[in-house]
């Protein structure tokens, strides 16, 4: 008998008939005679028309309001699915994070998790129940509903997983597994059958919309075996799961793109110690997410500093920025939100020479202009204009032979 996590995501769950496939897939592991532990999405769309709602409302709502509000749509669909599983003779009990006490920080919208009491679930699981948990969300210490940030669903899949030592966790989605790039862009991507954690850390960083990061980190962390499949097919998916020496014959595994980026950059800032943690300090302080970031050289004391954000956070940083700029003498705040950023990730670029080379001339012959560059060992990005997306992601696939089978 094994432990299993399963999670669905939103377009799993998006109606009655489909929450009913689900059960299928959920009973066929039950009568292999495992303990199951199911995680849900709201319906696809909900959580979307609830933030709308929550605008309508205020042009910045109370955050704990705000996360109440948004956590509501995974309520919905942990009891219909318990519903329906209840009715078709399996016993099946649903918990919302504060019943299952998944305990986070104070940090609303985008809580981390610290803490699971597994108590009330172990108890479920040892009467037979079928336990359905809400995903995306927790408590904090004052008992205050928390959301863990878009996708967060696969990071609450994960933490279960993890405190209760699964044996493994099914990331259930509307693809049949992790694909060498988006294969809605580029006909010839490649489903992956394994991925490091590393690789796919990296690649979810980077754009692709497979596995929320905070997962994978913590899949890493605690060794959980992932495996991303289809919830409408039983055919491909992909395990991620440690290095191995076959993923080290591969120098390039994949190529992301992200389109949600904003280039922000401080014009003329004065270059002397301590400016830098005055600009980046209140971004920090209210949970605004920096990516890449250059500084020009110093030009009679000045300098400029530029640097990406998510496009979501843009309006909040801005204004942010804006005041300190002002506060430590820079002349001015440009930004730019027409921009996109595209990586190369492969665990084998560690120990081979030739892949920035490669990826510069490739979007040089194409005409793609590259704004910022940011590296790593397994990973290689570039800012560019978003209009170049899909070309820039395409001639790199093919230049890299990514659609070429081992």
């Amino acid at each position: 008998m094994a432990l299993v996590v399963q999670k669905f995501g939103g377009t799993s769950v998006a109606n009655i008939k489909k929450i009913k496939n689900v059960v299928q897939k959920i009973i066929r592991e039950k009568k292999a005679g495992h303990d199951v532990i199911v995680v849900l999405s709201a319906m696809a769309g909900e959580t979307d028309r609830l933030i709308a709602l929550a605008h309508s409302a205020s042009e910045s709502p109370d955050e704990r309001e705000y996360d109440s509000l948004i956590s509501t749509g995974e309520q919905v669909t942990v009891t219909l699915l318990a519903i329906v599983l209840n009715s078709m003779g399996y016993r099946a009990k649903s918990f919302l994070g504060f019943q299952v006490q998944i305990k986070t920080d104070k940090a609303y919208k985008k809580a981390r998790i610290k803490h699971i009491d597994t108590e009330a679930i172990r108890k479920e699981l040892k009467k037979g129940a079928i336990v359905v948990v809400a995903g995306f969300q927790g408590v904090d210490d004052d008992n205050n509903i928390t959301t863990l940030g878009r996708g967060g669903s696969d990071t609450s899949a994960v933490a279960l997983a993890a405190a209760l030592k699964a044996d493994h966790c099914d990331i259930y989605t509307d693809v049949d597994g992790v694909y060498t790039t988006d294969p809605n862009i580029c006909n010839k991507a490649r489903r992956l059958d394994k991925i490091s954690y590393d690789e796919m850390l990296e690649m979810a960083i980077t754009g692709a919309k497979v596995l929320q990061p905070r997962s994978v980190e913590m899949a890493k962390k605690y060794d959980v075996h992932v495996y991303v499949k289809s919830t409408f097919s039983d055919q491909g998916g992909t395990l991620v799961t440690k290095e191995d020496k076959d993923m080290e014959r591969e120098i390039v595994s994949g190529i992301t793109y992200d389109r949600d980026q904003a280039k922000i950059t401080v014009v003329h800032v004065p270059d002397k110690p301590g400016v830098a943690a005055a600009l980046f300090s209140p971004l920090s302080d209210n949970n605004i997410n920096v990516d890449m970031i250059i500084q020009n050289a110093s030009l009679e004391g000045f300098t400029d500093l530029t640097f990406t954000v998510s496009k979501k956070d843009l309006k909040e940083a801005q204004k942010i920025v804006e005041a300190t700029a002002k506060a430590v003498g820079a002349k001015k705040v440009e930004v730019d939100d027409q921009v996109a950023k595209v990586s190369v990730i492969g665990v084998g670029m560690a120990s081979h020479s030739g892949v920035a080379a490669k990826m510069f001339t490739t979007l040089a012959n194409e005409g793609v202009n590259i704004m910022m560059i940011s590296t790593s060992e397994i990973k290689i990005s570039c800012v560019i204009q978003r209009k170049y997306t899909e070309l820039a992601v395409t001639v790199l696939h093919d230049a890299f032979g990514l659609e070429k089978k081992k």
